[in-house]
């Protein structure tokens, strides 16, 4: 007897057909909603300053910068591109680049200006800038792709908010990338991330940074409309039901929530504020979409009941 059951007809059509329509809501939908987003986490700790242990030619620091500006230049111009930066001496605001379209003087100026100083808090920019991104691809209807990228050279003066706040980015499905600058340890996020990498000198830092962001653009899982129906025919009812589920069952885009022990300094002082315009606006169309959704597989369901009697 086989393992796997042959899904039954209606089954697959229903799930053929919602792969289609969300197929053709990805090809019409406007160019902006499918913008890769990418934001940099930098460490800008005093230790940066050291020069790596094995190689005394430039510091940390300087190397992570000719690190950023050589791969950075090469991302796709339509990726849109962050910079936030903990600690350093002269850094007034923590995005010296904001996540947004890619302007390579204004980046390259960006990755120029830290300079190092103060420890390391990595845990609240990981909640900072996994934030963005929620707040970002909410914007672009879940479309695209989202990826933190870590570089620090230390463990966090903050371990307990990097261990409160890591998983839930993760089960937000935004990817963490970590590179460990000349540590003598694996960093803890090791084994936790989606990946990480050691960086003992200049070169394996931009190999590192390389090749994580190559990782990155390969990421696609589009199904060409000939070959969907070939991927899904072997799939059990139980299965193909999973996937409808999950296709009309978009990723929360729920902000990280401070622990409880924090405080949010903005609800103390302001008011909540009311949704906005364009918030509402990406409400509506996602609730359309979901309706539409239902709308049709009810719709095919029914018609392929009262042919089956």
């Amino acid at each position: 007897m086989k393992c796997i059951m042959a899904a039954g007809p209606g089954i697959r059509l229903i799930l053929l057909l919602s792969l289609f329509i969300f197929g053709l809501q990805i090809c019409s939908a406007e160019d902006e909603i499918h913008k890769d987003n990418i934001v940099v986490i930098l460490d800008a700790s005093g230790s940066m300053q050291e020069k790596f242990s094995g190689d005394q030619t430039k510091s940390k620091m300087e190397a992570a910068k000719e690190a950023l500006l050589e791969v950075l230049s090469k991302v796709p111009d339509d990726t849109h591109i962050g910079l936030l930066v903990f600690s350093g001496a002269n850094i007034q605001s923590e995005w010296v680049y904001p996540l947004g379209a890619k302007d390579t003087q204004r980046l390259t100026a960006a990755i120029q200006l830290p300079q190092p100083s103060g420890n390391t808090p990595l845990g609240r920019y990981i909640r900072i800038g996994a934030n963005r991104l929620l707040e970002q691809r909410e914007k672009q209807y879940n479309y695209g792709n989202y990826q933190l990228l870590v570089v620090t050279d230390g463990e966090a003066s903050d371990t307990d908010k990097v261990r409160h706040y890591t998983p839930e980015i993760l089960n937000r499905q935004i990817r963490i990338d970590v590179i460990g600058v000349d540590m003598q340890t694996d960093h803890m996020l090791a084994n936790v991330v989606d990946s990480y990498r050691k960086a003992d000198n200049p070169g394996e830092l931009i190999a590192a940074v390389s090749q994580i962001l190559a990782e990155t653009d390969d990421t696609g899982t589009d199904v060409s409309g000939e070959d969907a129906f070939e991927y899904i025919a072997p799939l059990s009812d139980e299965i193909a039901a999973d996937l409808i589920q999950r296709l009309t069952t978009p990723p929360s885009n729920t902000a990280i929530a401070v622990k409880p022990t924090e405080t949010r300094p903005s609800q103390t002082s302001t008011p909540r504020q009311a949704a906005t315009p364009q918030r509402q606006d990406t409400e509506n169309r996602g609730m359309l979409w979901f309706v539409v959704v239902l709308v049709v597989i009810a719709a095919v369901g029914f018609l392929v009941l009262r042919n089956r009697k």
